[in-house]
């Protein structure tokens, strides 16, 4: 990304663009939103309406967390969207590797075709958190779960209404925003101008690369559609809205509008950081979104560990976690069969199964059968089980059980 002292012709390129589709010479493309609220993320579906070429931008993949149970819901109503307005889909995109969900672009692409892309400094997520996840060498850090890494300036097509991805550091080393014909998609940069901006604590996150990312984007035109990527009700705001532009954004953001300076906003910034709880679904989420939306190898997965200074969240992002020891069943059988023969319930053990009615009790995941747990392992222990099913073994997402931050509000700033 271009620093503020020499010229930048990326957001020059999306400037002018923008002014094009102002003077007529260039249309406009029509946006779908698709907001999830169990996870406050919006989706969209941006269209040429001539050519009904089409791109999907931050799909979500349904995850209940009490539960272990994965749903196509809202990829469905995506899928129907599409389907209804005769589109073809050429781009499936990711901003970034979210934390706060689970990416359902290999759904989408399956069922919709399109190209998966997202940010080339994917890369440098995979490499920070498959050493934080203990993952071997069979998972690959180059990126190569998409079709495409875009660098800062690349242009894509979308019929006949390009699309300027733009490079926007800060809150991950790998967030990209997208310029379609004039309107911005900002991803976790900026949130609505009454609730203010992404955090930026995470492991390769910066204040200060946020500060000047979204100064970079607010040169775009006064009348640029901005959509964001999250909405969480501001306070005083009854309603959920994702759509403002950037006048609004400039003049009203609440954490970063004009006259801020980089020093205040870093301070704001760290400080607000430093009270947020982590995304409840933060080690299902990356484990997934890194791997472009698949699930891990259950002989690779992690899981959460929690130490009496953080919670399993905090001690798995910001320091490290430690392997699962996979549910075993002695001889082949059943989970407490020995135990029921004789007429005893069979107990816990740590990196065990608690069975009901003799057997584990089951839960569809991702199409899949796999074994849940039936109650969370106690805390500093995990229990993820395996099941054996004609394509292999699937171990249910590390951090599907509970754990004391999944209770936190749920303001997590992306």
């Amino acid at each position: 990304m271009a620093s503020a002292s020499t010229t930048d012709p990326h957001i020059e390129n999306a400037a002018a663009q923008v002014a094009d589709v102002l003077h007529g010479e260039l249309r406009a493309p029509q946006v779908k939103a698709f907001f999830d609220e169990p996870t406050f993320t919006v989706s969209y579906v941006v269209s040429d309406v001539a050519t009904k070429r089409a791109a999907i931008i931050d799909s979500v993949w349904n995850f209940d967390q009490a539960s272990g149970r994965t749903s196509f819901d809202s990829a469905d109503k995506i899928v129907a969207y599409v389907e209804e307005q005769g589109l073809t889909v050429d781009w499936i995109l990711e901003t970034h590797a979210h934390a706060d969900h689970l990416s359902a672009a290999p759904y989408l692409q399956q069922k919709l075709g399109g190209k998966m892309a997202i940010g080339r400094e994917i890369v440098t997520v995979q490499g920070v958190f498959g050493k934080i996840f203990n993952e071997g060498t069979e998972f690959a850090r180059d990126g190569s779960q998409f079709d495409r890494l875009l660098d800062d300036g690349d242009v894509l097509d979308i019929g006949g209404i390009p699309l300027i991805a733009l490079h926007v550091p800060g809150h991950t080393p790998a967030d990209m925003a997208y310029v379609v014909g004039d309107a911005l998609f900002t991803g976790d940069t900026m949130f609505m101008p009454d609730y203010g901006s992404a955090r930026a604590d995470f492991p390769g996150g910066d204040a200060r690369q946020l500060y000047r990312s979204v100064r970079r984007l607010m040169k775009l035109p006064d009348e640029t559609r901005v959509f964001v990527c999250h909405d969480y009700k501001a306070p005083n705001r009854d309603e959920f809205v994702w759509e403002t532009t950037m006048l609004a954004e400039r003049i009203a953001n609440v954490h970063i509008h004009e006259g801020v300076s980089e020093d205040d906003f870093v301070a704001m910034r760290t400080q607000r950081d430093a009270t947020l709880s982590m995304p409840k679904l933060i080690l299902p989420s990356l484990q997934v979104n890194m791997r472009g939306g698949h699930l891990p190898n259950p002989r690779t997965m992690a899981c959460a560990t929690s130490s009496s200074r953080s919670t399993c969240c905090e001690r798995a992002v910001r320091q490290r976690a430690a392997v699962a020891r996979p549910c075993r069943r002695r001889d082949d059988r059943p989970c407490g069969s020995a135990d029921a023969a004789r007429g005893r319930p069979h107990r816990r053990r740590v990196g065990h199964c608690r069975p009901r009615h003799g057997s584990c009790r089951q839960r569809d995941v991702a199409q899949q059968r796999v074994d849940v747990p039936d109650r969370p392992a106690a805390r500093g222990s995990g229990c993820h089980c395996h099941h054996r099913t004609g394509t292999g073994r699937v171990r249910v997402l590390a951090g599907a059980g509970r754990c004391r931050a999944a209770s936190g509000h749920r303001n997590t700033d992306g």
